[in-house]
C-alpha cells in the first residue's frame, strides 16, 4: 500500500482500473437484465390492446359510487387493476347476447382478483340470475391513455 500512496500516477492508474471494473460489471449486469425486462413487457398473461382473452364474468348490483368516483350505471364493470386498470374499455361476448357489448372499467373490489370481470346491473334479480359465466373479452383501450387503444379502434388522422 505504501507504493500507491507515494505516486500520483499510481493512484490515477488504480482509480482508472477500479472505474473500468465497475463499468464492465455494470454493462454485464445490464445486458443480462434486458431479456428479463423484455419478457416482462411481453407477458402473454397480461391483456394488451386488441387482445382477446377468456375471463369469468359475474355481476353486482349494490353500491352508488365506483372506485373511480363516478356513480354506478349500466356499462360499468369492475376488474383487477393489475390486469385492467381503471379507465380501460373492453368488448364483452357471452353466451347470452343481452349482456354483450362495450364496458368501461370504472370499479375495483376485493373479490375482483385475476381474470374476473364484475358487471354492474341495476336489478339485483338480474345480477343473481346472471351468476358466473365464461366471457370472451377484447381489450379496446388499456387505462385512460388513448394511445393504448387497439389499432383498429384508433381514429383516422
Amino acid at each position: 500500500m505504501p507504493l500507491i500512496s507515494r505516486s500520483i500516477v499510481r493512484k490515477e492508474v488504480a482509480t482508472l482500473v477500479v472505474m473500468l471494473g465497475f463499468l464492465w460489471l455494470y454493462e454485464v449486469t445490464i445486458r443480462d437484465s434486458r431479456p428479463a425486462r423484455e419478457a416482462a413487457l411481453h407477458d402473454p398473461t397480461v391483456p394488451v390492446p386488441g387482445a382477446r382473452q377468456r375471463f369469468t364474468a359475474t355481476a353486482y348490483c349494490k353500491g352508488t359510487r365506483t372506485a373511480s368516483g363516478v356513480d354506478v350505471r349500466s356499462g360499468i364493470a369492475a376488474a383487477d387493476p393489475a390486469l385492467l386498470p381503471v379507465g380501460s374499455v373492453v368488448s364483452l361476448a357471452t353466451t347470452d347476447a343481452r349482456y354483450n357489448g362495450i364496458y368501461t372499467i370504472m370499479d375495483t373490489g376485493p373479490a375482483v382478483q385475476g381474470r374476473i370481470l364484475d358487471l354492474y346491473m341495476w336489478s339485483c334479480h338480474d345480477a343473481l340470475a346472471f351468476g358466473r359465466r365464461d366471457a370472451d373479452v377484447t381489450v379496446l383501450r388499456l387505462g385512460w391513455n388513448p394511445k393504448a387503444s387497439a389499432p383498429d379502434t384508433l381514429p383516422l388522422p
